[in-house]
């Protein structure tokens, strides 16, 4: 397995320690030392070297979010709660007030909790959360001008650029991310690189239709023509194909082998062959699930689907709820829809999330009816650590994604549990 690191220059010493605990992973670094370097970086590691997943922060990937391909799973590591706590801890070790201060990158409910928690005065809080787009230079007025406003000591900063450019005419302190930060979005993102390896050897159907059958004046004959040229595609040498009904023809095969006929979901060229040679508008739906008979069911829903549309197309149905299409004849743009919900993989890239994880992360909500979860029964219902699990609500609740809901103690011995309250469905509303 090789994950591509991409990090300032001064912080690798943090990021090996944190990456001694992998074993049986190869780690590919992209090290830049100014901003304006990281695009040209992170390309040059993605021509090199065939990676696995990457990490990187928040900085790096708002830079170099367009370069990254769509499949690649991607793990975004940010400073928490503690790392902000650390660095008020640091300031006051060297006898400085905790307020004033002014406080860039974190979100404003990070900043809220870790002063409530301190008991400190709010309102001597200047906070700049992060934005995309966000140049250095509006950070260092966003300072300057607390700074003057307020007359505060110091600056705790994320960004490196900061202190660089404040170049010691302020105080700064860096709140980045600790070894133990960044080596738990390491552990995650290696628990998602085997799952989604463990995905592609799930089974899988897949089943072809030919559409508007009272139009094929020879039914049999088309059904007998898609047949043999699904079983003279090399693509599918590999997979059991066979007749299902007077119309249609399935397919059973490992996930993977779907996945790169369609191209990673995106164009099905076949269904363009069968209108070509042999006259025919076919469509194709796949499904993704536990056993044979659940695989055709969704494969048969999602072809009932393609059937739907005017030009031939495939879309792909997985037993999570996740709905992917439409896959066009000829390599149609992908789209990500959750059942009636809207834009699912721009609020995914906004929360840091794979459409697939936010997809399945919606399909828990729904069953869960407005029930409260706990971070460990979240985890278990993902496949993932109790300590994923816990990072993961960490980062849907600093989106609002998760909300508080108070606490349950099973055991009359031990600490309570805390319990979060999904709110994924209500954004993907908002959005649409």
């Amino acid at each position: 397995m090789v994950i591509g690191l991409v990090l300032h220059a001064s912080h690798r010493p943090r990021f090996e320690e944190a990456a001694r605990t992998l074993t049986g992973v190869t780690f590919a670094w992209a090290v830049y030392e100014r901003e304006d370097q990281i695009r040209e970086r992170v390309a040059g590691l993605l021509r090199a070297e065939r990676l696995d997943g990457l990490l990187l922060g928040l900085v790096p990937y708002a830079r170099s979010r367009d370069l990254l391909p769509p499949e690649l799973p991607v793990a975004v590591t940010r400073s928490a709660a503690l790392d902000l706590a650390l660095a008020w801890s640091r300031a006051r070790g060297n006898g400085w007030p905790a307020t004033p201060v002014s406080i860039d990158t974190f979100a404003q409910e990070t900043v809220d909790e870790v002063a409530t928690a301190l008991e400190l005065d709010r309102q001597a809080i200047a906070c700049l959360p992060f934005e995309p787009e966000q140049p250095i230079a509006d950070v260092l007025a966003f300072h300057r001008e607390q700074l003057a406003r307020t007359g505060a000591a110091y600056v705790i900063s994320v960004r490196t650029g900061v202190a660089a450019a404040l170049d010691g005419s302020v105080a700064v302190l860096h709140a980045l991310a600790t070894p133990g930060t960044i080596r738990a979005d390491l552990h995650e993102l290696a628990l998602r690189i085997r799952h989604k390896r463990a995905d592609s050897l799930r089974f899988a159907a897949g089943v072809f239709l030919i559409a508007k059958p009272e139009e094929s004046p020879d039914l049999d004959r088309a059904r007998v023509g898609l047949l043999h040229l699904l079983l003279n595609t090399p693509e599918f040498a590999d997979a059991w194909i066979d007749n299902r009904g007077r119309r249609g023809v399935v397919v059973f095969a490992h996930a993977a082998l779907f996945e790169a006929v369609t191209h990673q979901w995106v164009g099905l060229p076949v269904l363009a062959e069968a209108r070509d040679t042999l006259g025919i508008r076919a469509v194709a739906g796949f499904g993704l699930g536990d056993s044979a008979r659940l695989c055709v069911t969704l494969a048969e829903r999602a072809a009932a689907r393609a059937e739907q549309d005017a030009d031939p197309g495939a879309y792909l149905i997985s037993d999570n709820g996740m709905m992917i299409g439409p896959m066009g004849a000829t390599g149609m743009p992908l789209t990500y829809t959750y059942r009636e919900h809207g834009d699912i993989e721009a609020l995914a890239g906004r929360v840091g999330l794979s459409p697939a994880t936010l997809s399945r992360l919606a399909a828990i909500e729904r069953n869960l009816g407005g029930r409260p979860v706990s971070p460990s029964e979240l985890a278990r219902s993902l496949g993932i650590t109790d300590p994923s699990g816990r990072r993961l609500i960490r980062k849907l609740s600093e989106s609002r994604l998760a909300v508080d809901d108070g606490s349950s103690q099973v055991h009359r011995k031990g600490r309570p549990t805390r319990l979060y309250r999904l709110a994924i469905t209500a954004a993907l509303d908002g959005a649409a």
